[in-house]
């Protein structure tokens, strides 16, 4: 990417697309096109296409996605499946159409099998069962790494896909039952410290093992991959590093402060027994994080506590 290059960064009020467009102002890139969900809707297929021929943009990340936790994704299916298809179809078309040079599409690990051999590298695609808890958000992504590939075949666009493990981060959604695991243990263990609860419940047995990669370093991440890979295949994005979930409730405690008893509900679902990432391909090219789990808590837990009220 040039500096001038026109840079349109989808979803740059979220989790993702907020740090992408941080790290690319700091870069030097002075052409960001950005639009909120009131100027522009990715679900209304008209106004997408209307948005990429008058604004004509050079290069497109696609960060944009309806996402949430186990809870969200059980109980909204159909929302989360409609909603990323339109997205993602709206956006990769739209972009083949007017001639992009290249889309960057954010996909997750969510869809690797539930038991897939660990850690999953990227050929783990499709061999097995999806975890059934977020199902429709996963084969919605996968149709996105499908779409993005067939249009680098059929029409020999530079589309590419990255999948990252848990991002966490500055301006994450800190909801009482749509968040992901992380964001939602600070929320719940914040609000027992200042409201003196002598303990928190946290869902499931804290056994399960998960990856989690602080927000820049993704953004990073993909801004490395932007400007270095033309490759068909999709490349993981991750530390290489996992904690149990109660390994995880014990840092936020320590970074909050919170000196109460944790206590685990284990008739609820636990989700994906282990999901870390191999980065072996990306670590290859050059790339590592540099942001360690408990100095990025810290940083989220800062952040959190500044935009608390709103």
């Amino acid at each position: 990417m040039e500096k001038r290059s026109k840079i349109y960064v989808a979803g740059h009020n979220g989790l993702i697309g907020s740090a992408l467009v941080h790290h690319l102002k700091n870069m030097g890139y002075d052409s960001i096109l950005c639009r909120t969900h009131a100027e522009l809707d990715l679900v209304d297929q008209r106004a997408v296409f209307d948005f990429f021929n008058h604004e004509r943009p050079d290069y497109v990340f696609l960060a944009a996605a309806k996402v949430g936790g186990i809870y969200a994704n059980s109980a909204f299916p159909a929302d989360f499946a409609y909603t990323n298809l339109q997205i993602q179809n709206n956006v990769i078309h739209a972009s083949g159409q007017t001639n992009v040079k290249k889309l960057l599409f954010l996909g997750s690990a969510c869809i690797y099998p539930r038991l897939a051999l660990q850690p999953m590298a990227e050929e783990a695609l499709l061999t097995g069962p999806l975890e059934p808890t977020n199902r429709a958000y996963a084969i919605a992504k996968i149709a996105g790494i499908v779409l993005c590939q067939s249009y680098k075949k059929q029409y020999g666009m530079n589309f590419i896909c990255a999948m990252p493990n848990n991002i966490y981060g500055p301006h994450d959604n800190y909801h009482s039952q749509n968040s992901h695991v992380l964001p939602a243990l600070i929320r719940r263990i914040h609000e027992a410290k200042i409201n003196h609860h002598a303990s928190v419940t946290v869902w499931g047995s804290g056994s399960p093992l998960r990856e989690f990669l602080y927000s820049y370093d993704a953004a990073d991440a993909c801004i490395f991959l932007m400007n270095t890979y033309d490759g068909e295949e999709f490349i993981n994005i991750g530390t290489g590093n996992e904690v149990t979930i109660s390994e995880l409730v014990e840092i936020i405690k320590r970074v909050v402060k919170y000196e109460g008893r944790i206590e685990y509900d284990t008739s609820q679902p636990d989700g994906t027994p282990r999901k870390l990432l191999d980065c072996s391909r990306l670590h290859a090219m050059g790339w590592q994080h540099t942001t360690s789990l408990c100095d990025g808590i810290q940083k989220t837990y800062e952040d959190f506590q500044k935009n608390y009220r709103q």
